[in-house]
């Protein structure tokens, strides 16, 4: 996949004139169709102005390279949070409404348990032990205060997951460790629920987390590993292309001394 073709082919080419003559030179070519510049992410000449200008120092920072790679697999974490977010902010709401109608949700469940009876016993499911059965019965029988307090701690996570999304959508340092620290405390859980029993859903999204909190330690250089965030940014630093060109002018400068 080539992600800088994909991603101009999206957003358009980010072209750049630097003040500096000799590196203005190097991004700059004249063909039949008139002036053209060089793309800061795909590195193709581009015919026309160029779409921003200004000191070098100046010019925006192009992800490009294993750097843009990134990008778009925490862009696709962050949107997986935050559907992930919405779902348990309508769960957190709904659970928190359940003060309201507590005793109707239990006379309601108690009417039409009896009915699901026969339909278990031929399937052979004791209706009795089951998880859905327990929790639903608990749920009706907890205090109205209890009852706030789990919607308030499902709303709690709610927010932590829109956090998570922010700061992994626009490539934030503390949002890499805030998702691999609340990411991480709820492995845990996981595995305990997979344990209980095994779905399709659980397995995924367990295999989900762990491959990201996995990623995001190894790639982005979280807690000192591999050199810590000034060996990331440097390494980084220096797919951009316009300190590769920067780099080839001063090089080129040192030899005619």
């Amino acid at each position: 996949m080539d992600w800088e073709v994909l991603s101009c082919g999206l957003r358009g080419h980010e072209t750049y004139r630097p003040d500096e003559a000799e590196l203005a030179d190097r991004l700059q070519v004249t063909t039949v169709a008139g002036e053209a510049w060089r793309c800061l992410r795909c590195g193709d000449f581009v015919v026309g102005e160029p779409r921003r200008s200004g000191p070098a120092d100046h010019a925006p920072e192009v992800p490009r390279g294993a750097l843009l790679r990134d990008l778009i697999i925490m862009r696709l974490l962050a949107a997986e949070r935050l559907i992930r977010g919405l779902f348990l902010l309508v769960a957190g709401i709904f659970v928190i409404e359940l003060r309201h109608s507590q005793q109707s949700l239990q006379d309601k469940f108690n009417q039409e348990l009896p009915l699901l009876r026969p339909l278990a016993d031929q399937i052979g499911w004791n209706i009795d032990d089951s998880k859905v059965v327990q929790w639903v019965e608990k749920a009706t029988s907890l205090s109205a205060t209890a009852i706030v307090l789990i919607g308030c701690a499902v709303l709690l996570y709610a927010a932590s997951q829109f956090v998570e999304a922010y700061g992994l959508w626009f490539a934030k340092r503390w949002g890499e460790y805030f998702a691999v620290i609340v990411t991480g405390a709820f492995i845990p859980l996981e595995i305990y629920e997979l344990l209980e029993r095994i779905t399709v859903l659980r397995i995924g999204l367990l295999a989900i987390n762990i491959a990201a909190v996995v990623w995001l330690i190894w790639s982005k250089r979280l807690f000192g590993l591999r050199g810590g965030g000034a060996a990331y940014h440097a390494e980084h630093s220096a797919e951009s292309l316009l300190t590769v060109e920067r780099a080839a002018v001063e090089s080129h400068a040192q030899a005619s001394r």
